[in-house]
């Protein structure tokens, strides 16, 4: 899994499904719920960590292959899970609709981006989501929640609780000047390519914002800027980022991530939530 995930480690699952169209992704996922089996879904694998062992009973199922968008009437935009979230920007933007510059520089997919209410420059998905189609794997049934159904939250959806695989989200924009969105977007990628280490493999943000902090500034503040496990290490550039520096695993991974929770709540008594996703060891 590590061609798979943008930290580059994992080991091998017993399978990996790549469905070609949103029928081939529901008949898949209908059939495995009926027999017991619940699928992994994976988008980008921008913020997932499979483990260095491997898991041989764990069926993963791609969205990547989804990647359909198209323009609807009073501004929607209607995109399938798979679809890249700077696309989706990419696409809002030649279309002269504004609200999604943030989501620019994101790299995760539109499946994803829900499941997490992703955000950046002070835009999150939430902001401009009118409905979420999605599969009830407990009845087999195609449901369609409307933006305020989704319980958003900070990186937060309803659709974390499992047993919901989102198929496609339609999105909200306003009218905007081609020009001005398009110089908008340049800005926020610039600015993440100046203050991100975007040259080596990470899962974006390593921990949740805590409440009236930011867990980068915690993370500098106790000293632990350059600090390493094998080849993982929290970033010199950006102390909210933990990269892999050529030969990190999943268990460097891990243990760096202990340690610098560890460390954080010895000195400041806050309590780091990762937001890398870690799946378990079988």
């Amino acid at each position: 899994m590590h061609l798979h995930c943008s930290f580059r480690t994992g080991g091998p699952v017993r399978v990996l499904a790549l469905p070609q169209d949103e029928e081939s992704l529901v008949a898949l996922c209908t059939y495995l719920s009926s027999v017991g089996v619940t699928p992994c879904l994976l988008g980008n694998g921008t913020n997932v960590v499979f483990p260095d062992e491997g898991n041989d009973s764990l069926f993963v199922i791609s969205t990547g292959d989804l990647q359909s968008v198209r323009l609807l009437p009073e501004g929607v935009i209607s995109a399938s899970a798979g679809l890249p979230l700077s696309r989706l920007a990419a696409f809002a933007c030649e279309n002269g609709l504004a609200g999604l510059e943030f989501a620019s520089g994101i790299p995760g997919s539109v499946g994803g981006g829900i499941l997490m209410n992703a955000g950046a420059y002070g835009g999150e998905l939430k902001d401009v989501v009118v409905s979420v189609r999605f599969l009830d794997l407990s009845t087999g049934k195609i449901w369609e929640y409307s933006g305020s159904e989704c319980a958003f939250g900070y990186r937060h959806s309803c659709f974390q609780t499992g047993g919901k695989v989102i198929l496609q989200a339609s999105f909200r924009l306003q009218p905007g000047d081609k020009a001005e969105i398009s110089a908008r977007m340049k800005d926020l990628n610039q600015r993440r390519r100046d203050k991100q280490p975007l040259d080596l493999p990470s899962c974006g943000s390593a921990f949740r914002r805590p409440e009236g902090y930011f867990a980068a500034a915690l993370i500098d503040e106790c000293g632990l800027k350059g600090v390493s496990v094998g080849g993982a290490q929290v970033s010199e550039k950006h102390a909210g980022f933990i990269v892999n520096t050529g030969h990190a695993t999943t268990s460097d991974l891990r243990n760096l991530l202990a340690l610098v929770r560890s460390e954080v709540y010895r000195q400041k008594h806050i309590d780091l939530q990762p937001e890398i996703i870690l799946l378990p060891t079988p």
